[in-house]
């Protein structure tokens, strides 16, 4: 029995039938389809590298402790990898409509939360897998890590090694609630040991404080309300996907060409994708304040592991107002640059460790009941979502079949009706667009303004252009 902690639990919290918080990949592979027992054999030789797919969730009596991890006494793994297939000729964009209804479907929260649907008869003799995972199972990059156990780094399959799982009896609800209260008990006296290591070190400890101090202060006035614009508002049960690529080399290119970091070229790829959309639908881009929450992995080299999140946010403006790509690039640079020294991560932190603080009785209800409110009362603080997360840089396989690509899907919360994933793998960047279905029709011009930005500024990435972006960072400095 594994409790979870307080950023898992709130992500079952906060699921309400419209807010769906799996995240999702689609994995397309070159062909021929394997045959579907190869793959579900594929799956059963690594459950044992990854024991939560064999666990599913118990929530404690009265909400006296947080949500636990058990083993699921009748699992079933074809129930979770699934087959299925598209309509001939089977196109991309047949592909795109499979990813919106299968991301419009909550998983069932009596079984382990996670699925596999294995997707035949897409064109070019290749198929797809596309993979679910309940946000309170993993963050983005424990997503790409649950892949990388499951496929090969060779064409050659890893031979099976032994499996002696037997699921650990059921825990009675009288035992979930004795050890939830047990917890509550412990829980003050491992603060007050906290307490007392950073009493030890009143230096490190006041300049953490102050750390923590202005990164609350900057979180808060970042979280202003923005003008009313159409890209936010309420959303309903049914999504929209599509996507948009990349080669890292270009990226490359442009970091070399006119300076920055892969996540500012991103970023501004976005931007100017989303203007696009804002131009578009007739509004006016000097007049709209977009800001997308941009989750920060908090996991070190150490800490890759398969499961649970270890994440942060901070909040980012994203300069749609400027038309120049080259001026739109530059300017979320130097936007990254400062929130960089504004510890909004550790503040997100923070404010994630005092929600755990609390008794679970008391936090429970209450973010079931804030999101029901924020479906009511629309919030204009966050508009979209931004999350970056780095892939397998070699390639992957899946019985002997090489992984062509890996594409990225970002669930959406209430006032946010589009989302974008960015996921690295062997070479290549992909963009992964989610919408809302009946709000966000749209989406391709997203996906469009992306790629062309990509375009703009390699075709920028010159000598002259080097020496014009040192003027221009020296006259704005």
């Amino acid at each position: 029995m594994d409790r979870m902690n307080p950023l898992d639990a709130s992500f079952l919290y906060l699921e309400n039938g419209t807010t769906h918080l799996h995240i999702a990949s689609c994995a397309v592979f070159e062909g021929p389809l394997p045959a579907y027992a190869d793959i579900v054999a594929l799956f059963a030789s690594k459950l044992p590298l990854v024991p939560r797919y064999r666990q599913h969730v118990r929530f404690v009596p009265l909400d006296l402790g947080r949500p636990v991890w058990v083993d699921d006494p009748s699992f079933d793994l074809e129930y979770h990898v699934r087959h299925t297939a598209l309509p001939p000729p089977g196109t991309e964009e047949d592909l795109r409509r499979l990813m919106g209804r299968l991301m419009s479907q909550e998983l069932d929260r009596a079984r382990p939360l996670w699925e596999a649907w294995i997707v035949d008869g897409l064109e070019g003799d290749r198929w797809a897998i596309v993979s679910k995972v309940h946000h309170c199972m993993v963050d983005g990059i424990a997503g790409v890590d649950l892949m990388s156990a499951i496929l090969d780094e060779t064409p050659d399959p890893v031979p099976a090694g032994p499996d002696d799982w037997r699921p650990e009896p059921q825990p009675s609800s009288l035992r979930l609630a004795v050890d939830a209260v047990a917890t509550l008990v412990t829980s003050p006296r491992e603060q007050l040991r906290a307490l007392s290591a950073a009493l030890a070190s009143p230096q490190r400890a006041f300049g953490r404080a102050r750390d923590l101090t202005a990164g609350l202060r900057a979180f808060g006035a970042a979280l202003r309300a923005t003008p009313p614009t159409s890209l936010d508002g309420s959303i309903g049960p049914h999504r929209r996907w599509t996507c948009a690529r990349a080669g890292l080399d270009d990226v490359r290119t442009i970091r070399q060409g006119l300076g920055g970091t892969v996540n500012d070229v991103v970023l501004a790829a976005i931007t100017s994708g989303f203007r696009a959309l804002v131009v578009a639908r007739g509004e006016d881009p000097a007049a709209v304040a977009l800001r997308t929450l941009v989750p920060v992995s908090l996991r070190t080299e150490s800490e890759h592991g398969l499961t649970d999140n270890r994440v942060s946010a901070i909040l980012f403006d994203l300069p749609v107002q400027v038309e120049d790509p080259l001026d739109r690039l530059i300017a979320v640079r130097e936007e990254m640059g400062r929130l960089k020294q504004s510890h909004e991560p550790e503040a997100g932190q923070a404010l994630t460790a005092l929600i755990g603080a609390l008794p679970p009785a008391l936090t429970a209800p209450s973010l079931r009941i804030g999101s029901r409110l924020v479906a009511r009362v629309q919030q204009r603080s966050v508009n979209t979502v931004t999350t970056n997360v780095p892939g397998p840089p070699l390639p992957l396989y899946a019985v002997g079949r090489r992984m062509l690509e890996y594409l990225p899907f970002v669930p959406l919360g209430q006032g946010v009706r589009i989302g974008v994933a960015i996921l690295s793998y062997d070479g290549q960047l992909a963009f992964g667009v989610t919408g809302d279905f009946d709000t966000a029709t749209d989406i391709q011009v997203v996906a469009d303004g992306i790629e062309a930005e990509i375009a703009a500024l390699v075709a920028l990435a010159s000598v002259d252009t080097v020496l014009d972006l040192n003027d221009k960072t020296t006259a704005t400095a």
